[in-house]
């Protein structure tokens, strides 16, 4: 592994080692590019895996205090964790479920397929379909996404033989194990999936793919990456022109450091990384970096979610087998007829018995819940994912009292259903119950949304700058070195489970910023 000085001001500093970050890393490692990567968490190895729920979760989980307002569930039932994401090298690449499916073509033009909806701020991705497929490919074959390549798809489980046989019944066609990032034979130097059922706690396998065991090692191997665990961005700098020159990090010890940088890539997830540009605000940038339209920290979206769980009358055992390896799509389109635009996918989902507990039914209790909790044998779990309809006042902003341990401003995230949102989860928890009953349920339980996995905008791409926060490459509007890479780019949601589409912008961002390099534009 490489290791550059503080002064050196020919390297790209990377905030963030997830997908965007870690992908984008070794993608300009690969290409001849010195790279410095700055991670707030510490790397772990697969051995340090635990499958035990709670464990894990204190293990890889951000914890650090945020608040969380607005009408939405989340903010009743869960305060201060607004989102359930990691703090460790590979980010949140090391608990996702592994589901990986394209956007649809249709979603990338939200502003003029569904109408000026009051509410929102819909606005059109100023990139299409076609200009991201050749990406989607190299990403698909890079992840190893099953029912691509030629790889075959994960086997069901009885999660999802359950979901077949009532999708099915009910006239659902296209329901299978679904597009997962998850080796279902040896790949890429790693194991086939071990079907143990613990895919969010880190893979004990190496089946799934994840930029810890991936691409960070990858990119060390061209002895062009310097990765500095532990290491929290506390500011990005910039010179008299705006220019970017470097960022302050806090290493382990809790020293401050200034790495200088040619160009800067934020990949800190959709809270830290407005968290993050409205901190390094200063007398020429007052509302902070790349934010002369305002709109850093607005139009944070999480998707539509919510559960459905049935209990039946024999043992299904959800919790063994691939979590996710089963979707049912065929809601994902825009039909206006079922009383909301947009669309949203089924997917299996287990929880065991101690989160399940913590997020059937928050502050439950009582024989009846109790009861819900000793069907968990003969439980079988779908998670709901859809579009969620981006608003300005759907937003992360720096708490007014509030600090952190460095003295920093800790980020307020604030959501507010729309009735569009609304509509969507009620018919999605009747199709889920429909599914099941399908099947001789005994009975369902809807669940409402926990902690977000899927946070997206808040730095959204935008044609004019006026709109957005950055231009179709992540380049921010206002500042030429400096990069958004990661999901908050997201011009609106899309009814798609993101880490793909990350992935693959992060492919296309680093031929961009090799390009720009080597024009001596940045």
């Amino acid at each position: 592994m490489a290791k550059y000085e503080l002064s050196d001001d020919s390297v790209v500093v990377i905030i963030g080692s997830g997908a965007g970050g870690g992908t984008l890393a070794n993608e300009l490692c690969q290409k001849g590019i010195k790279v410095v990567l700055l991670e707030a968490g510490p790397r772990h190895t697969i051995g340090d895996f635990v499958n035990n729920e709670w464990a894990a979760f204190s293990m890889l989980a951000w914890l650090d205090k945020r608040t969380a307002s607005g009408s939405w569930r989340v903010a009743k039932d869960f305060p201060n964790l607004p989102a359930w994401i990691c703090k460790t090298v590979g980010g949140t690449t090391v608990h996702w479920a592994g589901a990986s499916l394209r956007i649809q073509e249709h979603e990338f033009r939200t502003r003029s397929v569904y109408g000026a909806i009051p509410g929102t701020s819909l606005l059109d991705w100023p990139i299409t379909l076609a200009d991201l497929e050749p990406y989607y490919a190299k990403a698909e074959d890079k992840m190893g996404v099953t029912r691509t390549n030629n790889i075959p798809g994960l086997p069901g489980n009885n999660n999802f033989t359950v979901m077949y046989w009532g999708a099915t019944r009910l006239g659902y066609k296209e329901v299978s194990t679904g597009r997962m990032a998850i080796n279902s034979r040896p790949r890429d130097g790693r194991d086939s999936c071990w079907q143990m059922g613990f895919c969010f706690e880190g893979c004990k396998s190496g089946a799934k793919w994840s930029t810890l065991y991936t691409e960070i090692p990858k990119a060390e191997a061209t002895g062009r990456l310097d990765l500095r665990p532990r290491s929290m961005v506390l500011q990005i700098q910039h010179d008299a022109s705006g220019k970017v020159t470097g960022v302050l990090y806090a290493d382990p010890s809790g020293a401050h450091h200034v790495q200088k940088a040619r160009v800067v890539a934020v990949a800190g997830n959709s809270i830290e990384t407005p968290r993050l540009l409205l901190n390094s605000h200063s007398s020429r940038f007052p509302d902070g970096l790349a934010n002369s339209s305002g709109e850093v920290g607005r139009n944070y979206m999480r998707h539509l979610t919510g559960s459905v769980y049935a209990i039946f009358d024999r043992p299904v055992n959800m919790y063994r087998g691939t979590t996710m390896a089963g979707i049912v799509m065929d809601e994902a389109g825009n039909n206006p007829k079922r009383g909301f635009v947009g669309g949203y996918h089924m997917e299996t989902i287990s929880l065991g018995l101690p989160f399940l507990a913590a997020f059937l039914n928050p502050g439950a209790w009582g024989r009846g819940y109790t009861r819900q909790l000793e069907g968990y044998e003969n439980m079988a779990g779908m998670w709901l994912v859809g579009e969620d309809m981006p608003s300005p006042t759907n937003r992360v902003t720096l708490h007014a009292n509030e600090k952190d341990q460095w003295g920093l401003p800790i980020p307020d995230v604030h959501y507010d259903d729309h009735e569009n949102d609304i509509a969507m989860r009620n018919h999605a928890f009747r199709q889920g119950d429909a599914v099941y009953q399908a099947v001789d349920a005994l009975r369902t339980i809807e669940v409402p949304p926990y902690p977000s996995t899927h946070n997206l905008g808040t730095c959204r791409m935008s044609a004019n700058a006026k709109d957005g926060v950055c231009n179709k490459f992540g380049q921010t509007h206002d500042i030429a070195n400096l990069f958004i890479s990661d999901g908050s780019q997201f011009t609106t949601g899309a009814a798609e489970n993101p880490t793909l589409t990350i992935v693959t912008l992060a492919i296309r961002q680093a031929d961009y910023i090799a390009g720009e390099m080597g024009k001596k534009a940045i």
